[in-house]
Protein backbone atom coordinates (compact mmCIF):
# COMPACT_ATOMS: atom_id res chain seq x y z
CA UNK A 1 0.00 0.00 0.00
CA UNK A 2 0.83 3.12 -0.60
CA UNK A 3 -1.42 5.52 1.12
CA UNK A 4 -0.50 7.33 4.31
CA UNK A 5 -1.84 5.43 7.60
CA UNK A 6 -2.61 6.22 10.77
CA UNK A 7 -3.04 5.71 14.52
CA UNK A 8 -5.27 6.62 17.12
CA UNK A 9 -4.55 6.65 21.06
CA UNK A 10 -6.57 7.07 24.13
CA UNK A 11 -4.54 8.44 27.34
CA UNK A 12 -4.62 5.67 29.99
CA UNK A 13 -5.65 6.37 33.54
CA UNK A 14 -2.93 4.39 35.04
CA UNK A 15 0.90 3.59 34.69
CA UNK A 16 0.19 -0.06 33.87
CA UNK A 17 -1.54 1.18 30.88
CA UNK A 18 0.84 3.61 30.00
CA UNK A 19 3.86 1.11 30.29
CA UNK A 20 0.89 -1.13 27.87
CA UNK A 21 0.39 2.09 25.72
CA UNK A 22 4.32 2.37 25.09
CA UNK A 23 4.84 -1.14 24.46
CA UNK A 24 2.09 -0.32 21.67
CA UNK A 25 3.42 2.69 20.16
CA UNK A 26 6.93 0.92 20.30
CA UNK A 27 5.45 -1.83 17.63
CA UNK A 28 3.29 0.04 15.71
CA UNK A 29 5.90 2.54 15.44
CA UNK A 30 7.82 0.05 13.39
CA UNK A 31 5.65 0.26 10.28
CA UNK A 32 5.88 4.48 9.57
CA UNK A 33 2.85 5.91 10.43
CA UNK A 34 2.20 9.46 9.59
CA UNK A 35 1.46 10.68 13.26
CA UNK A 36 -0.18 8.99 16.39
CA UNK A 37 -3.62 11.13 17.39
CA UNK A 38 -4.13 11.15 21.27
CA UNK A 39 -8.04 11.67 22.19
CA UNK A 40 -8.95 14.15 24.59
CA UNK A 41 -11.80 12.98 27.40
CA UNK A 42 -15.54 14.93 27.34
CA UNK A 43 -14.95 18.24 28.83
CA UNK A 44 -11.00 17.74 29.39
CA UNK A 45 -11.78 15.10 31.94
CA UNK A 46 -8.29 13.04 30.58
CA UNK A 47 -6.68 15.91 29.40
CA UNK A 48 -3.56 16.15 32.31
CA UNK A 49 -3.17 12.13 30.70
CA UNK A 50 -3.44 13.42 26.83
CA UNK A 51 -0.73 15.84 27.74
CA UNK A 52 1.49 13.13 29.28
CA UNK A 53 0.91 11.11 26.54
CA UNK A 54 1.90 13.60 24.03
CA UNK A 55 4.49 14.72 25.61
CA UNK A 56 6.27 11.33 25.76
CA UNK A 57 5.13 10.74 22.12
CA UNK A 58 7.33 14.04 21.00
CA UNK A 59 10.10 12.97 23.29
CA UNK A 60 10.26 9.73 21.40
CA UNK A 61 10.54 12.17 18.34
CA UNK A 62 7.18 10.42 17.46
CA UNK A 63 4.54 12.85 15.27
CA UNK A 64 2.01 13.28 17.61
CA UNK A 65 -1.82 14.89 16.80
CA UNK A 66 -3.61 15.91 20.18
CA UNK A 67 -7.23 15.93 20.00
CA UNK A 68 -8.92 18.97 21.18
CA UNK A 69 -12.42 19.67 22.18
CA UNK A 70 -13.80 23.11 22.59
CA UNK A 71 -17.22 22.16 24.86
CA UNK A 72 -16.81 23.70 27.93
CA UNK A 73 -13.43 25.48 27.48
CA UNK A 74 -12.87 29.12 27.05
CA UNK A 75 -10.90 30.89 24.35
CA UNK A 76 -8.06 31.54 25.86
CA UNK A 77 -7.83 27.99 27.84
CA UNK A 78 -8.17 26.99 24.51
CA UNK A 79 -5.37 29.23 23.31
CA UNK A 80 -3.12 28.45 26.12
CA UNK A 81 -3.25 25.04 25.53
CA UNK A 82 -2.40 25.54 21.69
CA UNK A 83 0.80 27.35 22.70
CA UNK A 84 1.56 24.91 24.72
CA UNK A 85 2.00 22.61 21.97
CA UNK A 86 3.35 24.87 19.40
CA UNK A 87 5.99 25.20 21.96
CA UNK A 88 6.87 21.31 21.93
CA UNK A 89 6.77 21.18 18.40
CA UNK A 90 3.47 20.04 17.87
CA UNK A 91 1.99 20.77 14.08
CA UNK A 92 -1.05 18.68 13.48
CA UNK A 93 -4.39 19.31 15.50
CA UNK A 94 -7.69 17.14 15.48
CA UNK A 95 -9.92 19.66 16.44
CA UNK A 96 -13.37 18.41 17.99
CA UNK A 97 -16.70 19.79 19.66
CA UNK A 98 -16.25 17.16 21.86
CA UNK A 99 -19.87 14.87 24.05
CA UNK A 100 -22.17 16.59 25.49
CA UNK A 101 -21.97 16.07 29.42
CA UNK A 102 -25.01 14.24 30.44
CA UNK A 103 -28.27 15.56 30.45
CA UNK A 104 -26.36 19.68 29.19
CA UNK A 105 -27.66 21.30 25.95
CA UNK A 106 -25.62 23.65 23.84
CA UNK A 107 -26.00 27.42 25.12
CA UNK A 108 -24.47 27.33 28.14
CA UNK A 109 -21.30 25.17 27.82
CA UNK A 110 -18.49 27.72 27.21
CA UNK A 111 -17.51 30.22 24.42
CA UNK A 112 -16.96 27.80 22.00
CA UNK A 113 -20.17 25.30 21.12
CA UNK A 114 -19.31 23.99 17.55
CA UNK A 115 -16.47 22.30 16.26
CA UNK A 116 -16.25 24.91 12.92
CA UNK A 117 -15.65 27.52 15.63
CA UNK A 118 -12.73 25.87 17.34
CA UNK A 119 -11.44 25.39 14.04
CA UNK A 120 -11.84 29.24 13.46
CA UNK A 121 -10.00 30.04 16.63
CA UNK A 122 -7.08 28.08 16.11
CA UNK A 123 -6.55 30.02 12.44
CA UNK A 124 -7.14 33.60 13.96
CA UNK A 125 -4.83 33.20 16.91
CA UNK A 126 -2.10 30.39 15.11
CA UNK A 127 -2.35 31.06 10.96
CA UNK A 128 -1.37 27.89 9.49
CA UNK A 129 1.11 26.92 11.87
CA UNK A 130 -0.92 23.75 12.38
CA UNK A 131 -2.82 21.19 10.19
CA UNK A 132 -6.43 20.65 11.58
CA UNK A 133 -8.39 17.76 11.21
CA UNK A 134 -11.77 17.97 12.02
CA UNK A 135 -14.15 14.57 12.22
CA UNK A 136 -16.61 13.38 9.35
CA UNK A 137 -19.79 10.71 9.89
CA UNK A 138 -20.09 8.91 6.79
CA UNK A 139 -23.50 7.73 8.46
CA UNK A 140 -24.33 10.89 10.04
CA UNK A 141 -23.92 12.08 13.40
CA UNK A 142 -26.41 10.72 15.77
CA UNK A 143 -27.31 14.03 16.78
CA UNK A 144 -28.16 15.46 13.68
CA UNK A 145 -31.23 15.88 12.55
CA UNK A 146 -30.69 14.74 9.06
CA UNK A 147 -27.72 13.49 6.29
CA UNK A 148 -28.19 17.16 5.18
CA UNK A 149 -27.61 19.14 7.93
CA UNK A 150 -25.28 16.78 9.17
CA UNK A 151 -23.44 17.51 5.85
CA UNK A 152 -24.13 21.80 6.17
CA UNK A 153 -22.19 21.20 9.40
CA UNK A 154 -19.39 19.31 7.73
CA UNK A 155 -19.09 22.07 5.02
CA UNK A 156 -18.65 24.86 8.06
CA UNK A 157 -15.67 23.33 9.75
CA UNK A 158 -13.90 22.71 6.12
CA UNK A 159 -15.14 26.26 5.57
CA UNK A 160 -13.43 27.86 8.38
CA UNK A 161 -10.03 26.08 7.64
CA UNK A 162 -9.66 22.54 8.18
CA UNK A 163 -7.02 20.83 6.05
CA UNK A 164 -8.47 17.39 6.18
CA UNK A 165 -10.90 15.25 7.64
CA UNK A 166 -10.84 11.59 9.83
CA UNK A 167 -14.62 9.48 9.74
CA UNK A 168 -16.00 7.95 12.13
CA UNK A 169 -15.40 4.23 12.01
CA UNK A 170 -17.65 1.81 9.61
CA UNK A 171 -18.03 -1.62 8.46
CA UNK A 172 -20.37 -0.82 5.16
CA UNK A 173 -17.83 0.66 1.93
CA UNK A 174 -20.55 2.58 0.50
CA UNK A 175 -21.37 4.65 3.28
CA UNK A 176 -17.39 6.43 2.65
CA UNK A 177 -17.93 6.23 -1.15
CA UNK A 178 -21.54 7.89 -1.19
CA UNK A 179 -20.18 10.12 1.50
CA UNK A 180 -17.34 11.43 -0.34
CA UNK A 181 -19.20 12.29 -3.39
CA UNK A 182 -21.99 13.77 -1.52
CA UNK A 183 -19.44 16.27 -0.35
CA UNK A 184 -17.90 16.88 -3.68
CA UNK A 185 -21.73 17.62 -4.67
CA UNK A 186 -21.22 20.33 -1.91
CA UNK A 187 -17.82 21.84 -3.25
CA UNK A 188 -15.91 19.94 -0.43
CA UNK A 189 -12.75 19.81 -1.20
CA UNK A 190 -10.21 17.79 0.98
CA UNK A 191 -9.07 14.62 1.83
CA UNK A 192 -11.36 12.42 3.56
CA UNK A 193 -9.34 9.70 5.91
CA UNK A 194 -11.56 6.72 6.80
CA UNK A 195 -11.68 5.83 10.56
CA UNK A 196 -10.74 2.13 10.84
CA UNK A 197 -11.59 -0.13 13.67
CA UNK A 198 -10.15 -3.62 14.14
CA UNK A 199 -12.40 -6.18 15.27
CA UNK A 200 -10.66 -7.41 18.74
CA UNK A 201 -13.50 -7.53 20.87
CA UNK A 202 -17.59 -8.15 19.91
CA UNK A 203 -19.11 -7.29 22.93
CA UNK A 204 -17.04 -4.30 23.55
CA UNK A 205 -17.66 -3.23 20.07
CA UNK A 206 -21.11 -3.72 20.23
CA UNK A 207 -21.55 -1.17 23.45
CA UNK A 208 -19.07 1.18 21.92
CA UNK A 209 -20.89 1.13 18.30
CA UNK A 210 -24.52 1.75 20.20
CA UNK A 211 -22.82 4.66 21.94
CA UNK A 212 -21.47 6.24 18.80
CA UNK A 213 -23.95 5.28 16.23
CA UNK A 214 -21.74 3.35 14.49
CA UNK A 215 -23.88 0.41 12.45
CA UNK A 216 -22.60 -3.29 12.43
CA UNK A 217 -23.85 -4.49 9.64
CA UNK A 218 -26.49 -7.18 10.45
CA UNK A 219 -24.54 -10.42 8.74
CA UNK A 220 -21.45 -9.08 10.71
CA UNK A 221 -23.22 -9.11 13.67
CA UNK A 222 -24.89 -12.44 13.10
CA UNK A 223 -21.29 -13.59 12.21
CA UNK A 224 -19.19 -12.32 15.20
CA UNK A 225 -22.36 -13.52 17.43
CA UNK A 226 -21.89 -17.06 16.06
CA UNK A 227 -18.43 -17.19 17.66
CA UNK A 228 -19.88 -16.30 21.25
CA UNK A 229 -17.03 -15.84 23.49
CA UNK A 230 -14.10 -17.56 20.86
CA UNK A 231 -12.06 -14.57 21.07
CA UNK A 232 -9.11 -16.15 18.77
CA UNK A 233 -11.91 -16.63 15.82
CA UNK A 234 -13.46 -13.10 16.30
CA UNK A 235 -10.13 -11.62 15.95
CA UNK A 236 -9.07 -13.72 12.84
CA UNK A 237 -12.17 -13.04 11.11
CA UNK A 238 -12.12 -9.17 12.04
CA UNK A 239 -8.91 -9.71 10.42
CA UNK A 240 -10.04 -10.81 7.41
CA UNK A 241 -13.10 -8.46 7.26
CA UNK A 242 -11.41 -5.19 8.28
CA UNK A 243 -8.69 -5.96 5.59
CA UNK A 244 -11.47 -6.70 2.57
CA UNK A 245 -12.92 -3.05 3.67
CA UNK A 246 -9.58 -1.03 3.77
CA UNK A 247 -8.41 -3.10 0.55
CA UNK A 248 -11.66 -1.58 -0.98
CA UNK A 249 -11.82 1.88 0.33
CA UNK A 250 -8.05 2.06 -1.22
CA UNK A 251 -9.29 0.95 -4.88
CA UNK A 252 -11.92 3.89 -4.44
CA UNK A 253 -9.07 6.49 -3.80
CA UNK A 254 -9.31 6.54 -0.09
CA UNK A 255 -6.21 9.11 0.62
CA UNK A 256 -5.20 6.70 3.62
CA UNK A 257 -6.24 5.02 6.64
CA UNK A 258 -6.83 6.14 10.18
CA UNK A 259 -6.70 3.26 12.83
CA UNK A 260 -8.34 3.14 16.05
CA UNK A 261 -5.85 1.17 17.71
CA UNK A 262 -7.54 1.04 20.96
CA UNK A 263 -3.69 1.02 22.51
CA UNK A 264 -3.35 -2.36 20.73
CA UNK A 265 -1.28 -3.42 18.28
CA UNK A 266 -1.57 -6.59 16.98
CA UNK A 267 -5.08 -6.63 14.52
CA UNK A 268 -3.60 -3.75 13.37
CA UNK A 269 -0.25 -4.41 12.33
CA UNK A 270 -1.83 -7.48 11.08
CA UNK A 271 -4.44 -5.78 8.83
CA UNK A 272 -1.59 -3.53 7.55
CA UNK A 273 1.00 -6.54 6.95
CA UNK A 274 -2.28 -8.16 4.79
CA UNK A 275 -2.41 -4.98 2.75
CA UNK A 276 1.32 -4.75 2.02
CA UNK A 277 2.74 -2.70 4.54
CA UNK A 278 6.34 -3.00 5.01
CA UNK A 279 8.68 -2.86 8.86
CA UNK A 280 11.03 0.57 8.61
Amino acid sequence: MQQPYSFELFPPKTEAGMEKLRAAVHRLNAVAPEYFSVTYGAGGSTRERTFETVEWLVSQGIDAAPHLSCIGSGREEISGILNHYREIGIKRIVALRGDLPSGAGLGDLGELNYANELVALIRERFGDHFQIEVAAYPEFHPQAPSARVDLENFKRKVESGANGAITQYFYNADAYTRFVDDCAGMGIDLPIVPGIMPINNYAQLARFSDACGAEIPRWLRKRLEGYGDDLEHIRAYGIDVVTALCQRLLDAGAPGLHFYTMNQADATLAILENLGARRA
